[in-house]
């Protein structure tokens, strides 16, 4: 089977120290990415760490794709226990860090202890320096991005960084890569900045030689040449379909329809877009870089569930307002997503929705933890209470904007998700629109004999995050795909996904996760308790708990309940 190759680095923010280990078996057996991540947490994170303590430990970790040149490539996984659901979660970002990250000669980088310093750390193949920045406190990406590449000639492709929010301990703070670009969902970027580091970067000539398939070309031509609506409008194309299913949430989840949505859909951002944009070595270029002269806004998006969360969720119908805040948000380091819903949640306890001018003063003062911001910046799942307003979230992460009350196995899929109310960790919704071919599309109403489907999807968005691949590769990808590039059989590479999701699910249920923060939608569902029977009986867990039985042959059962002694 294909997977990374080189050590798991070691950094030891705390004394300045750093360590290498030989992860050959878990790579072997979990190929990279999202899969190796999760597996060293397991092993070596304490199941009861403080997600914004010292023994909480971050991963950084790439895949074998990412020595090649195929497009869906130019992305990686950051993996640690969540400041805003407390589970063990990871984040996936694109970008241009990968192949830097690669060329470090590292399969992993793993991050531990805490700095009383303000730290940025510098990791390449022939060394790593802490170096102490107290002149970078309170810096927001692009400051910070142009000191390293101002004293270090370091480009922000090189970087992982975190704003303010990060360093203020924002539970869903991100960690932002060439600028731009997030590990956004789960607040990462809380534990990082918690850690005291301000800046990660990586660098490099020491690549793995690692052989893929070429397959690889045929991919990578297809997506260079196929007219895709998603080259000109990327996630946000889908919004007027939701619309007219009454599928978009709008005005903080009370209502499914958006009367301003010509305001901010697919075309109104295709409007603002002014040049192609991607990730590193992808010609399918579904980024979104736009631009308003007349506001002097320029960023990259918003996607879809931005367009949702600062949009109409939060009663807002002018796409530049929405670009604002898309803007704010890179600029201090915060999740897009959760910002604009918990921005909604203050609206609807104000009843201030379409106040724009109040949304940018909200996401500044998020940020920086400033009058209500500092309530706010806790999150919806613990501010709703004192806003009045109901809680909508599962496992403490807020909605993405698929609308699980219209796609019901969408909504099966935020109720179980490891992450919580996060569209990616089964992208069951492209099945219930439909986004696929109709002979693979399911009715979008109903939840029962759905679990089969929905643990077969979260596998391959797991072998996915593995690869690591772009789960846009979809109409590029198929089971005979996977096997030549992994050199693998398809059933042997969906269980590197399940392992993943089942490691995931033992490692919160150490934590008190079980079968009542599945319980956790804010809607009722059809058939709900019978559906997520049906979802153990798939998974071999027994209400929402993993059984011994049930966890991988590689791993014990009590393996993180003990820190690593490196």
């Amino acid at each position: 089977m294909l997977h990374s190759q080189g050590p798991l680095l070691t950094l030891d923010v705390e004394d300045r120290s750093t360590a290498e280990t030989d992860i050959e078996d878990e790579q072997r057996r979990y190929i990279g990415g999202r899969g190796l991540g999760t597996r060293l947490a397991h092993e070596r994170v304490p199941f009861d760490a403080d997600p914004l303590g010292a023994d909480n430990r971050l991963y950084f970790t790439t895949g074998p794709l990412q020595v090649s040149n195929m497009s869906f490539t130019g992305r990686m996984s950051c993996t640690g226990v969540s400041p805003l659901t407390d589970g063990l979660l990871s984040s996936n970002a694109g970008g241009f860090m990968s192949r830097h990250f690669a060329g470090t000669g590292y399969g992993a980088v793993e991050v531990a202890g805490a700095s009383d310093d303000l730290l940025a750390v510098h990791v390449r193949d022939d060394g790593v320096t802490f170096e102490e920045v107290p002149d970078l406190a309170g810096a927001t990406v692009p400051e910070t991005t142009a000191y390293l590449e101002e004293e270090h000639d370091i480009s922000p492709d090189q970087t992982a960084v975190v704003g303010p929010a990060g360093e203020n301990e924002v539970r869903f703070a991100s960690i932002m890569t060439t600028e731009d670009r997030a590990f956004g969902r789960g607040g990462l970027g809380a534990a990082l900045g918690a850690k005291g580091v301000k800046a990660l970067t990586f660098g490099g000539d020491s690549a793995p030689e690692i052989e893929v398939s070429a397959t690889q070309q045929d991919i990578h031509r297809e997506a260079a040449t196929d007219d895709h609506i998603m080259k000109r409008q990327g996630t946000v194309s889908v919004m007027d379909l939701a619309n007219e299913m009454n599928g978009l949430p709008t005005r903080y989840f009370a209502d499914q329809q958006f009367e301003g949505v010509e305001g901010i859909n697919g075309a109104a951002v295709e409007s603002k877009k002014y040049k192609k944009g991607t990730c590193s070595a992808c010609a399918f270029a579904c980024k979104l870089p736009t631009r308003d002269e007349e506001a002097g806004v320029e960023t990259e998006g918003p996607e879809f569930e931005v367009a949702m969360a600062f949009g109409s969720n939060s009663g807002v119908d002018d796409i530049v307002e929405v670009m604002k805040s898309n803007e704010q948000c890179d600029n201090y380091g915060l999740d897009s997503i959760s910002a604009g819903n918990t921005v909604a949640a203050y609206l609807a306890s104000e009843d201030e929705f379409g106040n724009d001018e109040l949304v940018h003063d909200l996401v500044e003062k998020i940020a920086r933890r400033e009058g209500v911001g500092d309530l706010l910046a806790e999150g919806i799942d613990r501010a709703h209470e004192e806003l009045g307003v109901e809680n909508w979230s599962v496992k403490g992460m807020d909605f993405a904007a698929h609308e699980g009350r219209v796609l019901n196995g969408q909504g099966l899929s935020y109720a179980v998700s490891n992450r919580g109310a996060d569209h990616m960790y089964a992208t069951f919704y492209s099945v219930e629109y439909p986004l696929v071919p109709a002979d693979q599309a399911l009715d979008p109403e109903g939840t029962l004999g759905k679990a089969e489907r929905l643990a077969h999807r979260e596998n391959l968005m797991a072998l996915n995050d593995s690869g690591v691949v772009c789960k846009f590769s979809r109409d590029y990808m198929s089971p005979e795909r996977y096997a030549d590039l992994f050199e693998a059989d398809f059933e042997d590479l969906l269980d590197v996904g399940r392992r993943t999701v089942t490691l995931e699910r033992h490692f919160n249920n150490q934590r008190g996760f079980d079968r009542a923060e599945d319980q956790g939608l804010p809607y009722d569902l059809p058939d709900f308790e019978q559906a997520l029977d049906e979802y153990y009986d798939q998974r071999g867990w027994e209400d929402g708990v993993v059984p011994d039985a049930a966890l991988p042959d590689d791993v014990s059962a009590s393996s993180g309940s003990q820190a690593a002694g490196d």
